[in-house]
């Protein structure tokens, strides 16, 4: 099994432990049971560019604190387009079931995190880790629309952030 996590430091606002947040990704996905190859990305990004993204994507207008864009698709097949033919010279496009799940992307605004923590009384590290839990699980599935929804939702993080944060 690979779990690929890609994460990247894309502000500058406030330093990002960007390791410590991917193992902790690892962590949340072995422990929600992902057991196949899955590719997911970790993006921390300012205010700026996660207010794009919430309105152009969800409608919203301004800043909030994370977003998760689940891959609902089919693994995406190597080679060109419109035949679907190798991936060049020499190499062969790998079979559907040798793709990695594309489980999608996680997006975390550190800024917005900061100013969250104040409000809870919790630190920015917690904050963070939290929205990074929270994130993977809307990939994975979960929600919080309902209310019996969020209970499990938000059980389920404490869960988590319990077995896999240490302050």
């Amino acid at each position: 099994m690979s779990l690929d996590i890609f994460a990247a430091d894309e502000q500058s606002d406030l330093v990002v432990d960007v390791a410590r947040w991917t193992v902790l990704a690892r962590n949340v996905l072995e422990a929600q049971g992902v057991k196949i190859d899955t590719e997911v990305s970790l993006l921390f990004v300012d205010e700026g560019t996660i207010a794009e993204l919430n309105g152009r994507f969800l409608g919203r207008e301004g800043p909030t604190d994370v977003l998760a864009f689940p891959i609902d698709e089919e693994p995406v097949r190597g080679g060109r387009s419109p035949d679907e033919g190798g991936t060049g010279p020499g190499g062969n496009a790998p079979e559907a079931d040798e793709m990695p799940m594309l489980l999608g992307d996680v997006v975390v605004c550190p800024t917005v995190a900061a100013r969250n923590a104040a409000d809870h009384g919790a630190t920015v590290d917690d904050e963070l880790a939290l929205l990074v839990v929270h994130g993977l699980l809307h990939l994975l599935g979960m929600d919080h629309v309902e209310e019996l929804e969020a209970e499990k939702m938000e059980q389920r993080e404490r869960e988590l952030l319990a077995l896999f944060h240490q302050a």
